[in-house]
This record gives structure tokens, C-alpha cells and sequence, in this order.
């Protein structure tokens, strides 16, 4: 029996490191994707049946490369995580089309031109994709014009692939985390900024990335074989809520 393989992008740290790890428990093999070369040596280096792909999704030949050393390391690729992306917030008169294209480059560019290379090894094993939104594509907010507008994109094309590929056995589905307990969330978030989203969110806290993980890989295995184009609010009610929230609870 061949070893399942999935290639997991921004693979380095938080929800793609966590998504990995949780891959590895299962028994799974995995590509890690990253163009933080030095991270993501030094967390290969520490797991078994990891590939370490030091490659950039917003570069074709990059993504091509990738595909393909996948293929000759693993023999296949049943599952793509679409998770890399990049955040780059401030006030709409403030974004630059400079900081726009970054932004669409990593978070959209990236997810169609890997989807596109992989496309052909997931036909032949009936695997699946699972794109990495954000609660910002189904919500708008302050100061997240390119952001919010990528991961909105992010969510159009994931149904856009499913439409596609479900004749051939792959799947497609996205994943739009709410506030996630990151380290790089918790250096950035004040207190006051905690305070409020937990106010807003049902369960009244932040998610974790093992519980982002789980729900990626249920949707990447054979559990979800019924399941395409959809899009899951990882959230904690997050985006079903609105708002009320502070005012009830006082």
C-alpha cells in the first residue's frame, strides 16, 4: 500500500506546521513548503517522512519544481494544503499597488499556480484540495483591502475548482480561520484587541492551530469523501454571530 503524500505551503510555522504534524500522526507523508529557508530547515530537521522544499507558490517554475520533486520523492501527491499567504494591513489610503500585488501574489497567485501543478497528480489519485481563506474573505473590516479581498478571491476560485475537478474524483474545499492563538497574533494583538475579539466570539476565545489542523485534515481525507466546494468558518461563531455579543454578556 503507497504511503498517502500531501504537500502543506507555508509549512515553516503556525496552522501549515501544525496541519503537517497532524498529517505525520496519521501516518501520512508530507512536502513542506516554505520560502523561509532557514525556519523551515530547522523544523524538517527534527520530523520524519518530510521533504523540505525551500521554494516561493507566487513563482511558477518555483511551484513546478515542487510538483514534481514531490512526485519523485512520494510517487503522489493526495492532498494539496493551499496555506501559504502573507498579511499586510493599513488604511485603504495607505495601500500601495506595490503592497497589493504582494499580497494577491502569495494569497491568490500562489493558491491557482500550485493548484494548477497539482492539478494532474491529484486526477490520478482522487485526492483533494484544501484552500486556507480567512474569516476577513467572508466578513469585511478595517484595514484590509488587499488581505480581505485575496482571501474573498481565495473562496471564489476554491468553488471554481471544485466545480471542475469533482468529474475526476478531487475534491476542493477552503478553510477561513477566525482568530487564531499564533505567535505571531499574540506579538501583534494588545490586550484591548484580545478583549474585543473575544467579546464577538461565541466560545469566547481564540482557536488553537492543532484545531485549524483538524478540521484541514478531515477535509483532506477519505472521512470527507463526500464533501467539495464548501467553505468552513473555523471560527469559534465568529462570522454567524455579528454582533450583541459584549452587550449580552455584561
Amino acid at each position: 500500500m503507497i504511503q498517502k503524500c500531501a504537500i502543506v505551503t507555508g509549512a515553516a510555522r503556525g496552522i501549515g506546521l501544525a496541519t503537517t504534524d497532524l498529517f505525520l500522526e496519521q501516518g501520512w507523508r508530507v512536502a513542506m513548503v516554505d520560502y523561509d529557508v532557514e525556519e523551515l530547515s530547522a523544523v524538517s530537521a527534527t520530523r520524519q517522512n518530510v521533504l523540505s522544499l525551500p521554494y516561493d507558490v507566487s513563482n511558477p517554475q518555483d511551484v513546478n519544481r515542487m510538483v514534481s520533486e514531490t512526485l519523485e520523492w512520494s510517487g503522489c501527491i493526495d492532498a494539496l494544503i493551499n496555506n501559504a499567504g502573507i498579511a499586510e494591513f493599513g488604511p485603504i489610503a495607505e495601500c500601495s499597488f506595490e503592497m497589493w500585488r504582494r499580497v494577491m501574489q502569495t494569497n491568490l497567485d500562489g493558491v491557482f499556480l500550485c493548484s494548477q501543478a497539482a492539478s494532474e497528480a491529484l486526477k490520478a489519485s482522487s485526492g483533494a484540495i484544501v484552500n486556507i481563506g480567512s474569516i476577513s474573505g467572508l466578513r469585511a473590516s478595517t484595514l484590509r483591502v488587499a488581505y480581505g479581498t485575496s482571501k474573498a478571491a481565495v473562496i471564489q476560485l476554491t468553488k471554481q475548482y471544485a466545480a471542475e475537478l469533482g468529474e475526476f474524483g478531487v475534491r476542493v474545499n477552503c478553510v477561513c480561520p477566525g482568530p487564531v492563538r499564533t505567535k505571531l497574533a499574540m506579538a501583534v494583538h494588545t490586550q484591548e484587541i484580545i478583549d474585543a475579539y473575544h467579546d464577538a466570539i461565541p466560545l469566547n476565545r481564540y482557536g488553537s492551530e492543532r484545531e485549524l489542523a483538524e478540521v484541514i485534515c478531515f477535509l483532506a481525507s477519505e472521512k470527507a469523501s463526500y464533501v467539495t466546494g464548501q467553505v468552513v468558518a473555523a471560527d469559534g461563531g465568529f462570522e454567524s454571530t455579528g454582533v450583541g455579543l459584549p452587550a449580552l454578556r455584561d
